[in-house]
């Protein structure tokens, strides 16, 4: 029997568009853990390899939205040295699964939005509380700022996807209706590792 699509939604920070009846989001549990970036349309990670987010949820709530510690890790090409941008994400209360992301010591003047457009869980993997290891997949959206493009990145808690699934998340994101959207998708490229 032939797999079930994947469904991705349109970024609501930029698309008209509405997300398809089938899409949810993800209990922010989903999010907590590590997560390995294979593949972005972000010009950042071009220059680096090894790209690691870690979310971990914070014990207090701003105006009753959950927040989650946001600690990005990559080395450069050419460099051993590992890097680390720290953040605290806070979930955006109207309602469209986005969350407000705001840097920690010198860059608490940056800020950004980002929102889970697509996700799942393989077999064997949970969608609460998701546990390192487990197999699990998302898809996320980077709102343009002040300090970068509009972007899309693909996760998996392992450290590459399996060829068959990034294929059913590619489906996934050209059957989006959005120009907008499908111009950053034809962008894309695998994130490198060692």
């Amino acid at each position: 029997m032939p797999a079930a699509p994947i469904t991705i939604r349109p970024p609501s920070l930029s698309s008209p568009h509405p997300a398809p009846p089938a899409f949810t989001l993800p209990p922010p549990a989903f999010l907590a853990g590590t997560w390995h970036v294979t593949h972005s349309t972000l010009p950042m990670w071009k220059t680096a390899r090894n790209v690691t987010i870690t979310y971990t949820p914070l014990p207090t709530l701003v105006h009753g939205q959950p927040q989650l510690d946001d600690r990005v890790a990559y080395q450069p090409l050419g460099s051993d040295k590992r890097k680390t941008i720290a953040g605290v994400d806070t979930y955006s209360k109207d309602g469209n699964g986005a969350w407000d992301w705001r840097g920690k010591g010198w860059l608490k003047i940056a800020s950004s939005r980002w929102e889970v457009l697509g996700w799942g869980v393989l077999e064997g993997g949970s969608a609460e509380g998701n546990a390192e290891g487990s197999a699990a997949w998302a898809v996320t959206y980077f709102a343009k700022s002040i300090f970068s493009p509009a972007g899309i990145d693909v996760y998996t808690r392992g450290e590459r996807l399996e060829e068959a699934m990034l294929e059913r998340i590619n489906e996934g994101l050209v059957a989006v209706e959005d120009e907008g959207f499908q111009r950053l998708v034809e962008t894309m490229f695998e994130v490198k590792r060692d």
